[in-house]
């Protein structure tokens, strides 16, 4: 089995059956989730392949106070993981942010998804392939749209690499939330997640394409 057909065996098999075994924590249905937003609060949600790298990616930035990993700009009402990472929704693997405007702007959230993803490859992100992990920003207001758009015009004219970019801009529809062994996987499964990070070869790729920005 090559390592790209492990890791899918891991993240579509095994992983649920841990669950089973009180090894990971699983929430048996995936639903409709609508944040609850303070006033001085915003929400913003990205798709850029595995959710359990962009959610650990956006954990680290200052001024994000929560994320959270689910499904989004598909067909299927309350869909299963396996259901999404068999191609069968029409959903992407996508993170939820909350943060407050003030710390962190939209613009900036933008910039570092950007970075974060390889915005050149349709239907694919490293070694996940499928419309299930492209790379997509859904924009919850005009203003994020306007941001959104114009964020990737920058990109497209300044970018270190000729390949044409491929990321999706889309409204926000709605978004459910993952089954919860999804969750901060990063801290819960911290070596499942580094080996799977690694062998994805995420951040090798990240560095051809931006170097150490």
């Amino acid at each position: 089995m090559t390592s790209i057909g492990l890791l899918m065996k891991i993240k579509r098999v095994l992983l649920p059956v841990l669950g089973l075994f009180g090894m990971v924590t699983i929430s048996l249905t995936s639903m409709a989730e609508e944040p609850m937003v303070k006033d001085d609060l915003a929400v913003a949600t990205f798709a850029g392949g595995c959710f359990w790298c962009i959610e650990s990616d956006f954990d680290k930035v200052e001024g994000v106070v929560a994320t959270t990993s689910g499904y989004t700009g598909g067909h299927k009402a309350d869909p299963s993981y396996e259901e999404v990472s068999a191609g069968q929704t029409g959903h992407a693997e996508a993170v939820q942010i909350l943060f407050n405007p003030i710390k962190v702007s939209y613009a900036d959230l933008l910039d570092i998804f950007w970075r974060n993803i390889d915005p050149t490859t349709p239907n694919r992100q490293f070694c996940d392939k499928g419309s299930q992990y492209r790379s997509a920003i859904f924009f919850h207001n005009q203003k994020q749209k306007g941001l959104a758009e114009q964020s990737k015009h920058q990109l497209e004219t300044s970018k270190p690499f000729t390949a044409p970019i491929v990321t999706e801009i889309n409204a926000m529809t709605t978004f459910y939330r993952a089954e919860e062994y999804h969750q901060d996987f990063h801290d819960k499964n911290p070596l499942h997640y580094k080996f799977y990070r690694f062998t994805c070869g995420r951040d090798r790729r990240l560095k051809e394409l931006w170097g150490n920005s």
